[in-house]
């Protein structure tokens, strides 16, 4: 059975990941609006993530003996200055997530409770894969800065990203 504490944490955290679906979501339909279709795609690819990890938390809660409770998601921005500029947000939302991720393990270690460690370890190994992917972008984006033409090539290549479902899709605990 999982704790009340633990379950409030996973809620809120299942609530980030959803957000985080919405956000990228946003950003897709940005890049779409400027033509941008690789970028579009890439965003899109993201917000599917998103949405398999919400879904961990999901599967998990019940799982455990706990409670699912949905909350609002907040709008999220429509407007970015840049393609550079919707890559840093990115790169910041993702360092974000990594906190939050980190304050619910703090939580699970709190709590003395293995499973939700256990648990919460694919996300904390899934985040520096995230930070890095973003990171990546926003360090081309910075170095084709005075070569515009740079991003039709990156976005060319954004839009071979495929989504993979995790192998362990069907196993809701990792």
């Amino acid at each position: 059975m999982i704790s009340k504490k633990m379950q409030d944490a996973f809620n809120a955290q299942l609530n980030a990941e959803l957000y985080s679906s919405y956000l990228y979501l946003s950003m897709a339909a940005h890049f779409a609006s400027m033509d941008l279709q690789g970028c579009a795609n890439w965003m899109q690819v993201q917000a599917q993530e998103e949405m398999v990890h919400a879904m961990k938390f999901y599967n998990y809660i019940n799982e455990r003996g706990g409670r699912v409770l949905l909350k609002a998601i907040d709008a999220p921005a429509t407007e970015w200055d840049s393609p550079l500029a919707v890559f840093e947000a990115v790169l910041a939302h993702e360092q974000k997530v990594t906190a939050l991720i980190n304050d619910r393990a703090a939580v699970a270690d709190a709590e003395n409770d293995r499973a939700s460690q256990i648990f919460l370890q694919w996300f904390i190994n899934e985040q520096v894969e995230e930070e890095s992917s973003a990171e990546a972008v926003v360090r081309r984006l910075k170095l084709m800065a005075d070569a515009p033409g740079g991003l039709f090539m990156l976005d060319q290549e954004l839009g071979k990203r495929v989504f993979t479902p995790p192998a362990d899709q069907t196993n809701a605990n990792g």
